[in-house]
């Protein structure tokens, strides 16, 4: 697996004291995300962001770029996806927060579709618990044959978590959203979500503000006035 890179914005401020890793989703790439730190900015002004490429080309979409082959023929592909392309991530991550002198503990994760995946997948197995994992329009993927009992965060302590989603989602159908938050609620790991009306698959309007609000109350910053 190639290492893996992408598009960066500074912290506003000129000074980063949180990263934000903006995680893409199948067939797209990390400029397809960037844009999401362009509207943050002012709400984190101290936050870097990064939007990095998925490692493989996509199957699917010559220019694109996927964490991992999905044909959505196959179950076991989900965890076998997310485990493939975990190890490449993480290490990512962690050069980024050593790029920026920053503990893990400030680092927050947002993902939207496949990237969402990815997300939840190593955000919950990070040895220092994230500051927070934002999914939109995502899945959280449990392991082959295994029910939510098999969510042991590998911190012991568990980061905030906002699921978003369109509850017209035909690419990622809203009764995953419905599992992922029922999953995450047996494994008594505590779950925000929205629900966007009339949105398919997507980010609207009110899902960014509440993913803006989420990641400030994550870094413990005072409320944003407005977007």
């Amino acid at each position: 697996m190639a290492m893996i890179d992408g598009p960066r914005l500074a912290p506003k401020s000129g000074t980063a004291k949180q990263l934000v890793v903006l995680l893409h989703g199948l067939g797209a790439d990390g400029s397809d995300l960037i844009e999401l730190g362009q509207q943050w900015r002012e709400w984190l002004p101290d936050a870097a962001f990064v939007a990095p490429h998925a490692p493989d080309p996509c199957s699917n979409v010559p220019m694109g770029r996927e964490w991992f082959p999905l044909t959505l023929t196959d179950p076991r592909e989900f965890w076998r996806g997310v485990t493939y392309a975990a190890p490449g991530l993480e290490a990512f991550l962690d050069r980024e927060l050593a790029r920026h002198a920053l503990p893990a503990s400030r680092l927050a994760l947002v993902g939207f579709s496949q990237g969402a995946m990815m997300a939840l997948h190593v955000g919950l197995r990070r040895q220092i618990a994230p500051a927070a994992i934002l999914g939109y329009s995502g899945l959280l993927v449990l392991e082959d044959g295994k029910g939510p009992e098999s969510l042991k965060p590998a911190a012991g302590a568990v980061p905030p978590i906002l699921l978003i989603h369109g509850d017209r989602d035909d690419v990622v159908p809203v009764e995953m959203f419905l599992f992922s938050k029922a999953a995450l609620g047996a494994a008594e790991i505590p779950c925000q979500w929205h629900l966007s009306a009339g949105l398919g698959h997507g980010i609207d309007e009110e899902g960014l503000k509440q993913g803006g609000f989420f990641l400030t109350q994550a870094f413990g910053l005072p409320s944003p006035v407005r977007i």
